[in-house]
C-alpha cells in the first residue's frame, strides 16, 4: 500500500486521541469469569467498520486472554482499537487486512515489554505506539519523509532498545566467561609448573 495514496495522519491528533482513551477501552479484559471487556468484540466492530469480515471463533479466541500473562496484550489491542477508530483510518478497502494483521500479531513484542496503560499515560510511549501502528500500516505522519519517520520510530523503539540491551548483556557475559576461563587456565598452568618444580 502506498502512503502517497492516503491522507497522511497528523501525529499530534493521534497521540492526543490515545491520551483521551475512554475508560471503557481501559477496562479489565475478560479472563474466565473476571473482567468486563470483550476485546474480540472490539476487534470485530473495528474490522466490520472497515469492510472486513466477522472473526471466526478461532480468531476471536486469540483476543480472549486465557491467563494473566496474556492480559497485557489484550489491553494493548483494546487501546489500539480506540486509536484505529480515528477518522484518518477510515479507508475500508485498503486498511481492513493490514489492521487485522496488526491486531493479530503486530503488538506482541510491545505487550511483552511495556504495561499497556503507559501507552495512554506516557507521552513517549504514546508517540511510539502511534508511530509503530503507522509504520505497520505503511503510513507516516503528515509532514515527515520516510527517513524522518523511520529515524524517530527508531529513537523511541522499546523493542529494539530491549534487543540491544539483551545483546549487550550476552556479550558482557560471554566476555566474563572468557576471562574466567583464561584465569583458570593460567592458574592451572602455574600449578602445573609449581608441581613440576617440586618434583624436580
Amino acid at each position: 500500500m502506498s502512503s502517497d495514496r492516503m491522507k497522511a495522519p497528523l501525529l499530534d491528533g493521534l497521540t492526543r486521541r490515545l491520551a483521551e482513551t475512554p475508560t471503557v477501552f481501559l477496562a479489565e479484559p475478560r479472563i474466565g469469569r473476571r473482567g468486563q471487556l470483550e476485546v474480540a468484540a472490539l476487534v470485530t466492530d473495528l474490522l466490520l467498520s472497515l469492510g472486513g469480515d466477522l472473526l471466526t471463533p478461532t480468531q476471536a479466541a486469540a483476543y480472549t486472554p486465557k491467563d494473566k500473562g496474556e492480559r497485557n496484550r489484550a489491553r494493548l489491542v483494546a487501546i489500539c482499537c480506540w486509536l484505529l477508530h480515528a477518522e484518518c483510518f477510515r479507508q475500508p478497502s485498503e486498511l481492513a487486512a493490514p489492521i487485522a494483521t496488526l491486531l493479530q500479531s503486530g503488538l506482541d513484542e510491545l505487550a511483552g515489554l511495556i504495561d499497556a496503560g503507559r501507552f495512554v499515560s506516557d507521552p513517549e510511549r504514546r508517540e511510539e505506539l502511534v508511530r509503530r501502528v503507522l509504520s505497520q500500516l505503511d503510513l507516516r505522519p503528515a509532514g515527515e519523509s520516510e527517513h524522518q519517520a523511520a529515524d524517530r520510530l527508531s529513537a523511541l523503539d522499546s523493542v529494539e532498545r530491549e534487543r540491544v540491551l539483551r545483546d549487550t548483556r550476552a556479550r558482557l557475559e560471554a566476555e566474563r566467561v572468557r576471562k574466567l576461563k583464561k584465569q583458570m587456565q593460567a592458574r592451572q598452568a602455574r600449578e602445573a609448573t609449581a608441581k613440576a618444580n617440586r618434583e624436580w
